[in-house]
């Protein structure tokens, strides 16, 4: 198996952030001609997600082109000669950057001949064939529902087949989305990844590896005022009722004493709206919270946890004498981010089917009118990156409301929605803002392997 490659950096601008797509390694297989060919591992979020071969994606990209034209990004050459080493590598970094920039276009992410695919090479990767299946959803409150699927059933699918079980109005799914979420005997929770619309939940589940892990149905949104939007649908408020009380009773949001009490009460009568409009008072409500971790501020293996929403990230730092200090960085001021590999991955029967054991976030902050980097040592840094990526997104969003004659375009759930937004001028500088890049150990962090490229947001 080939070690993961180095790389330079590369950027584009976009209008809409790319998916955490990678290849970090391939493996030479035999065929059935006695010949050779490449298995190239695709990792989304930093678990495996397919397995593929060039002349699948050269067949796709076909398929694509004739229903999207010019408009595809490159798609790597074929070649008829015995490929060098690098010309593999070469090969191989420019299927990365063909995927993350196919996954740009809303349209495109919607369109049959894309989902069908990637239906299909789940499938395929884990030896799962399309028949019924049952799959328990489980809700905040720990209680499941049982949903009747296809095991080749998307997201999207599964949670049409859950709104329609418990009421939600379709119309506010893309409030809603579907997390693997690792469940604890002492209580715990950790989410482990928010799945793509275009994920398998039954097959996602299957291949994740990880004890205790569950299908969850919870909010996906990182700015509590959008609670408004979703108070006119007696089961979404009941949806962020049940959430709401999780996560106080978890200690993601921390009320005060007598706020504590003023939601008991609340619960007592079952006042799901009072609650919820003193929810918001309430400190880190409507944030995900990560398990704890390490940083390198103010020194290097320093504790943290870490809570992110409402345009911030909020830092607790156990320092090395114990005692804690508490940091927030605003959004506005973080310019870019990237997450980073900094192990090995093992050939077991092929490579392991997780990226979280040795990750790294870092970030750069302008703090004193110069710019410093934090870093963060978290098996959740890709759940980190799509909540930074959802506040960028939920910030466009607002921009777009509050200045409607200029046209952006922010996918959201598998639906485009567009505004038209005037702009005098750019309200802030533009942002990098930069994703995955593994590397091999022990190397110089210049060295690092750029999978997802940096990518610039106008506007914000």
């Amino acid at each position: 198996m080939e070690e993961p490659r180095l790389a330079h950096r590369a950027s584009a601008t976009t209008r809409a952030m790319k998916m955490h797509f990678c290849i970090p390694v391939s493996q030479q297989q035999p065929d059935a001609l006695g010949g050779r060919y490449t298995l190239y591992s695709v990792y989304l979020d930093g678990f495996l997600f397919c397995r593929v071969r060039y002349s699948q994606l050269h067949r796709w990209n076909g398929q694509l082109r004739r229903v999207f034209g010019n408009c595809l990004p490159p798609f790597p050459p074929k070649y008829y000669l015995a490929m060098t080493t690098s010309m593999a590598d070469e090969r191989r970094d420019q299927l990365e950057q063909y995927l993350q920039n196919v996954t740009v276009d809303p349209n495109m992410l919607r369109s049959d001949v894309f989902v069908d695919f990637l239906k299909r090479v789940q499938l395929d990767t884990f030896g799962i064939t399309t028949k019924k299946a049952s799959l328990d959803i489980f809700l905040p409150d720990g209680r499941s529902i049982q949903a009747e699927i296809l095991t080749s059933d998307t997201v999207e699918r599964v949670l049409e087949v859950v709104s329609h079980k418990i009421g939600l109005c379709r119309e506010l799914l893309g409030y809603f989305g579907l997390f693997l979420i690792r469940f604890y005997k002492e209580g715990k929770l950790s989410v482990m990844k928010k799945l793509a619309d275009f994920e398998l939940p039954y097959v996602s589940l299957q291949r994740s590896e990880v004890e205790n892990c569950k299908v969850g149905l919870r909010k996906w949104y990182l700015d509590p005022s959008l609670d408004s939007m979703l108070m006119d649908c007696r089961a979404a408020v009941k949806l962020i009722y049940l959430q709401a009380i999780q996560d106080i009773e978890k200690e993601w949001a921390k009320p005060t004493q007598l706020q504590r009490q003023k939601l008991e009460a609340l619960q007592k009568e079952d006042n799901q709206t009072k609650f919820l409009e003193l929810s918001q008072e309430v400190q880190h409500y409507g944030y995900m919270q990560l398990d704890p971790c390490t940083c390198d501020y103010p020194e290097p293996g320093c504790g943290a946890i870490l809570s992110v929403g409402n345009n911030e990230i909020s830092c607790s730092i156990t320092l090395p004498d114990n005692q804690t200090q508490d940091i927030i960085f605003q959004m506005n001021r973080v310019k870019c981010w990237q997450v980073t590999f900094l192990g090995t991955l093992l050939d077991m029967d092929g490579p392991q089917r997780t990226l979280n054991q040795n990750l790294e976030l870092k970030f750069q902050y302008s703090e004193d009118s110069r710019w410093q980097w934090f870093v963060i040592y978290t098996k959740q840094a890709f759940l980190l990156s799509s909540c930074l990526k959802k506040m960028i997104s939920e910030k466009m969003v607002k921009q777009a409301a509050e200045n409607p004659e200029m046209q952006i375009e922010v996918p959201e759930q598998g639906k485009s929605k567009k505004y038209h937004i005037q702009q005098s001028q750019q309200s802030q500088a533009q942002k990098d803002y930069s994703s995955f890049q593994p590397r091999k150990s022990k190397v110089k962090i210049a060295e690092v392997d750029c999978v997802l490229e940096n990518i610039k947001e106008e506007g914000l």
